[in-house]
């Protein structure tokens, strides 16, 4: 399909150009018209883990591999999304086939090599777990030879719920949870989100079973929450309510929250109690980021190219479909943020003067 094919290749340029959000956003158009073509996914799949959505990138990895089985490529890109994840054992499993299919490719070699030390780290982490339950030898008072018994406290631990560690950590729109527990079946896990709630259930046969609800450090959109069970741990994304930068996971009275000034009603930026050393001024931080982002010297096409990054990343649905079709119909000659202006019509091309547009030849 001609349409499909304009897509692509607009697609492939906007990669190049390193406009990886436009990319994905024109491999998602193509894909609309062209369901069945494991290039457009895995392409979009190369796209996503340079935007680090590699759960994003496995899933169309493995649509990918579904439509064509003998892709190398698919598997690749599976392998190197899932060792992102730290699912080593998963990547592993796929970079081994893709290696079988393009034994000239080193890169699987190299690949599989780091899932085997991720493997190994794994495997060297389960006897520290256990030094906490090591049996106390003790001496009994009628010079009996010493006995091996476990103290009150340790048997209480080995026969408590089973505990899974967790950890988060979080950007601007959303904090990610994850609850390292492996071989949990999804069927066995339910997760549920509140305004300021997050609780998660872990029911195995045989097992007590495992709750955390901890009251969150700041409130949520359920909406715009998700989790994924995985074969060693379970990720769970909290969609952030405000802009407030989550100083811990759980709530605390003792804790401050720190929001983002806002210049319009105060010229003053909060601060933290100086009982309290060590403490980082996020919004004085972000200030300085801000400025030196803007003081950045850069020059010819690669001004152009950040400036339209930073307008496809901050525009909203309307603006970034009138920049994906205008750019697409235009031959990338016009680049327009007016939904209301080429939604209806089709955007021809417009050269610089003293040149002449030509269409592209397939």
């Amino acid at each position: 399909m001609a349409a499909s094919s304009d897509l692509e290749t607009k697609a492939k340029e906007a990669f190049i150009d390193d406009h990886f959000e436009l990319a994905v956003d024109l491999y998602s158009q193509a894909i609309s018209l062209s369901p069945n073509n494991a290039d457009l996914f895995v392409d979009r799949a190369q796209a996503n883990i340079k935007l680090q959505n590699f759960t994003d990138a496995v899933a169309d990895a493995n649509k990918a591999i579904e439509l064509d089985p003998a892709m190398a490529k698919a598997y690749l890109r599976k392998g190197v999304a899932c060792i992102k994840l730290e699912e080593y054992q998963t990547a592993k499993t796929a970079l081994e086939t893709g290696a079988s299919l393009a034994p000239g490719d080193s890169r699987f070699t190299k690949l599989i090599k780091e899932c085997d030390e991720g493997i190994a780290e794994e495997a060297a982490e389960l006897p520290e777990l256990l030094v906490d339950r090591a049996p106390t030898v003790v001496t009994t008072p009628d010079n009996l030879p010493p006995a091996v018994v476990l103290s009150s406290q340790e048997t209480t631990v080995s026969s408590s719920k089973p505990k899974y560690r967790h950890e988060f950590y979080q950007k601007p729109e959303e904090v990610v949870v994850t609850i390292f527990a492996k071989g949990i079946p999804a069927n066995s896990v339910v997760v549920d989100f509140g305004e300021q709630i997050l609780s998660v259930t872990i029911e195995v046969p045989g097992e007590e079973a495992y709750h955390f609800q901890p009251r969150l450090f700041g409130k949520i959109i359920p909406a715009k929450c998700r989790y994924d069970v995985m074969s060693t741990k379970i990720e769970i994304r909290l969609g952030k309510a405000d802009t407030v930068h989550w100083t811990s996971l759980e709530f605390s009275k003792d804790v401050a929250v720190v929001q983002k000034a806002n210049v319009s009603s105060s010229n003053l930026k909060p601060t933290y109690p100086s009982s309290k050393p060590k403490r980082v001024d996020w919004d004085k931080l972000e200030a300085e980021v801000k400025k030196e982002e803007k003081e950045e010297k850069l020059d010819g096409d690669a001004a152009l190219n950040k400036f339209f990054r930073e307008i496809y990343r901050d525009a909203d649905e309307d603006t970034r479909r009138a920049m994906s079709k205008s750019f697409v119909e235009s031959n990338g000659t016009v680049l327009s943020t007016n939904w209301k202006e080429v939604g209806s019509k089709k955007v021809e091309g417009s050269a610089p003067d003293g040149m002449e547009v030509k269409k592209w030849e397939y």
